[in-house]
């Protein structure tokens, strides 16, 4: 599907669709041509609904990845090919609903206390404050942070816009102390090069041995 690989690209790059989602929408895209042995334009309604239920009962994709997995096929559909018969009475699955992982403030305070490294400790209390996803605390750069307004600027957030959050005292002090330690010149929380940032991956990692040090057992994670 070289040629309408090339189109669904240049239709997900003119939606303005992130990179991610672009990689995704594309690669689902190869993979039903894969599965049928045969190019999506000759693909109907029935074939679609067959390869969900594939998805769904032989993968054993989750609810949450396979409303991605239909909104990649209903952009292929709808946008480039133009038919939006083929896709109209497909729905997205129910999420299921779960009752969120909630901590409190007493374990909030005890994942501060057990991080003594400043850089780890300055990257909790940012996400925390200010209400930040983990993919948005890696890319904050310096000129992010206003002092003077107490606010936080988030380059490129959810939906792929920007947006500001509350800085509050005690994180912008510990930012502070935190700087003329480390000294960043240009991403806030550098990543293993000075010249990039750190990765969402790496947070995480130091949020759960932090939950770990303070004897948390609740299945926290960053998000929480």
């Amino acid at each position: 599907m070289g040629k309408l690989r090339d189109r669904m690209f240049l239709d997900l790059q003119l939606s303005g669709a992130k990179s991610s989602t672009q990689r995704t929408y594309l690669r689902e895209a190869q993979n039903l041509a894969k599965y049928f042995h045969k190019s999506p334009e000759q693909l109907g309604e029935d074939e679609l609904k067959a390869y969900l239920l594939h998805l769904m009962k032989e993968r054993h994709l989750s609810e949450g990845t396979l409303r991605f997995y239909v909104a990649g096929l209903k952009f292929l559909y709808r946008t480039t090919l133009k038919r939006e018969w083929a896709v109209e009475k497909i729905r997205y699955p129910r999420a299921k609903r779960k009752l969120p992982v909630v901590l409190d403030l007493s374990e909030v305070e005890s994942l501060f206390l057990v991080t003594k490294n400043l850089k780890h400790k300055a990257i909790l209390m940012m996400t925390y404050s200010s209400g930040l996803r983990v993919s948005e605390t890696a890319r904050l750069k310096l000129t992010d942070i206003d002092s003077k307004r107490m606010m936080v600027r988030i380059r490129q957030g959810k939906g792929g816009k920007d947006r500001y959050s509350i800085l509050s005292r005690r994180a912008l002090e510990h930012l502070r102390h935190y700087w003329r330690i480390y000294r960043p010149t240009e991403w806030l929380f550098e990543g293993a090069k000075k010249d990039e940032p750190i990765t969402p991956h790496s947070i995480q990692l130091l949020f759960y041995a932090a939950r770990k040090r303070a004897g948390i057992t609740k299945a926290a994670s960053i998000h929480t």
